[in-house]
Order: structure tokens, then sequence, then C-alpha cells
């Protein structure tokens, strides 16, 4: 039970990033199919999404090939996944700077990242709360605590987000930075109730 529930940890952190993918993919392609008012420009955009779509798609294979792996599989997998979420990150800032300087452009996809960003929270609280139910009882106080710290962690992050939202005219690099922001403590909320998790489960 503890190896199988132990994956809830890898899969939410590559479901985020995928979700994040898939937001802004969305964001763009939606642009690309709209009147192209600078050719030069959007050859360069389109080249951009193009690279952004196969990182996404290389990232996608390896967690589906992965997803039944176990944890020792998946630990180094993580690193893997880790260096091309960073080249898509970075290929994603390269849109902004040479070819996605609008700002309703922005807009629409920070706001998209920021609503993968809400439901990855939400899907993986649900996840360790099934898990939890595998727990025994007398040990479940401190897993219960580290998801009741998530949900609270998720409405801050959220409540950032949406900050920005309402505010508009911010450069990408600020939208950017508020969204590693809420990503990173993502990670720290579902490393923490993991561990909190795995915890209650060895003393079972």
């Amino acid at each position: 039970m503890l190896e199988q529930s132990g994956l809830h940890f890898y899969l939410n952190w590559a479901k985020e990033r995928i979700d994040e993918m898939d937001a802004a993919l969305g964001s763009f392609e939606i642009r690309a199919g709209k009147a192209k008012a600078e050719a030069e420009a959007e050859i360069k955009a389109d080249r951009i999404v193009a690279d952004l779509r196969k990182c996404r798609d290389k990232f996608q294979a390896e967690l589906k090939a992965q997803a039944q792996a176990g944890e020792a599989t998946w630990a180094h997998t993580k690193m893997d996944l880790e260096r091309q979420w960073n080249t898509f990150e970075t290929q994603m800032n390269a849109y902004f700077e040479n070819a996605g300087k609008q700002i309703d452009q922005q807009k629409a996809t920070f706001k998209n990242i920021a609503g993968a960003q809400a439901r990855a929270w939400h899907e993986a609280a649900d996840k360790f709360r099934e898990a939890a139910g595998k727990v025994a009882a007398s040990h479940a106080g401190e897993f219960e605590a580290g998801l009741e710290q998530m949900k609270a962690d998720a409405s801050t992050a959220n409540a950032r987000l949406a900050t920005l939202k309402q505010a508009g005219g911010e450069s990408w690099a600020v939208l950017s930075a508020a969204l590693a922001e809420s990503r990173k403590a993502f990670d720290q909320a579902n490393q923490a109730v993991w561990h909190a998790l795995k915890g209650s489960g060895g003393k079972s």
C-alpha cells in the first residue's frame, strides 16, 4: 500500500507540470490561429510553439511510460522530467521575449496556467485523502495536519495569483515569478503530505 500511495508524490508533481504545459500551449495555439499581423514575428512564434509542443509530448510520453513504475524508478525519472520541464519553461519565456509581448496574450496564458495550478492543488489533495483511508486511524493525526496545511497553502497561493489576474498590465517576468512561487509552494506541500503519509504508514 505504501509503495503504491508513495507514487502520488511523483505523479502529482508530473501531472502539475504537464497540465501547465497544456495550459500554455492552449493559449499559444489560440493566438496562432488568429490573423497574423507581423509575418516575421509570427514565424518565430510558430517555431517556438512547435518546440514547446515537442517538449510537452516528450514529457507526456515519459510520464505514461513510467506511470506504473516503482518509487525507486520514479526518483530517477523525476530528475529527467525536471530537465525537460526547465527546457519547456525556458522556451516559454523565449516566446514572450521574442514573439508574444502582447499584454492580452500574457494575461491569457497566465490565467490558463494559474487555473492548471489550482486544479493540481485540488487533485493532489483528493489523491492523498483517498490514500489516507488506508492509514491506521491511530497514526493519521500528522497526515491530517499536513493535508490541512496543504489546503491552507493552496488558498494562499490561489489568492496571490487571483490578485495578479485582476491587476493586469504586469510584465511576463512578474507573472512568471508568481507562477514559479506558487509551483514551489505546491511542490513543498506535496512533499510534506507525502512524508506525513509515509510516516503514518510506517507506524501502522
